[in-house]
């Protein structure tokens, strides 16, 4: 079974669904046959690499509340993440472009080392001290510490169109499949999970979509040959 999740470093959400869902996929039975692969979805897709600024300046902007509420948003959201064993840091943390981060992860994905950069993206946003947006060789780094290639990093990052097709893709499907926010969970793309639902949730969601995948039926006339371990079957004479 395939679990695709969509989702962005700049989403906090995102950050504590991850856990949440992980927590319900180790307890489930067929946990060794789940593939979990990530896509890229951007909550602000349009942003200049160089337009950061500080994540309470993003939120009384974007949804115009007072800078209070801002920050007794981000107090409940690192209170949260706190419930699933996740540092996060409430205050003094940057909003940026995450399009680079996307374009690595899909260099990461081909070198099979998506996940650990998807958590070192994480862990740098959401709770190192040290800005993530607009710089490269900070992203150069997690992505070293991730197991990739330096230079096969610092190549991407130079080349705004490499892996850009793929972070388009992924994002055209999001809204296909009709995605309007992330973390966005699709299993075997049969079922949809939208948002940083409680593990038990992730855990029903598991057990009903295995339970339901359609057994292989196999249309056998009786006298068809075949080759096999032992090996290939001789037409009667």
């Amino acid at each position: 079974m395939r679990v695709e999740i969509w989702s962005d470093i700049a989403c906090p959400w995102c950050y504590v669904g991850k856990a949440r869902f992980e927590k319900a996929l180790a307890a489930f039975p067929h946990r060794d046959g789940v593939e979990v692969v990530h896509r890229s979805f951007e909550l602000d897709p349009g942003r200049a690499k160089d337009d950061v600024q500080p994540v309470l300046t993003m939120l009384t902007a974007k949804y115009g509340m007072s800078e209070a509420q801002a920050q007794a948003g981000e107090d409940n959201l690192g209170a949260q993440a706190a419930a699933e064993g996740l540092d996060y840091r409430t205050r003094g943390r940057d909003h940026g472009s995450t399009f680079d981060m996307h374009r690595l992860l899909h260099l990461a994905k081909d070198t099979g080392r998506q996940e650990a950069l998807l958590d070192a993206l994480y862990r740098a946003n959401f709770a190192d001290e040290r800005s993530v947006f607009n710089d490269d060789e900070r992203l150069v780094g997690l992505a070293v510490a991730a197991g990739l290639d330096a230079d096969a990093a610092r190549a991407v990052l130079a080349d705004p169109t490499a892996y850009a097709d793929e972070v388009r893709a992924d994002e055209r499907e999001a809204a296909q499949l009709g995605a309007s926010g992330v973390p966005f969970f699709v299993l075997d793309r049969k079922y949809g999970v939208s948002g940083a639902q409680p593990a038990d949730v992730f855990a029903q969601a598991l057990t009903q979509a295995w339970g339901e995948r359609t057994p292989l039926k196999l249309i056998d006339d009786g006298g068809a040959q075949a080759c096999g371990p032992d090996g290939c079957g001789v037409p009667g004479r």
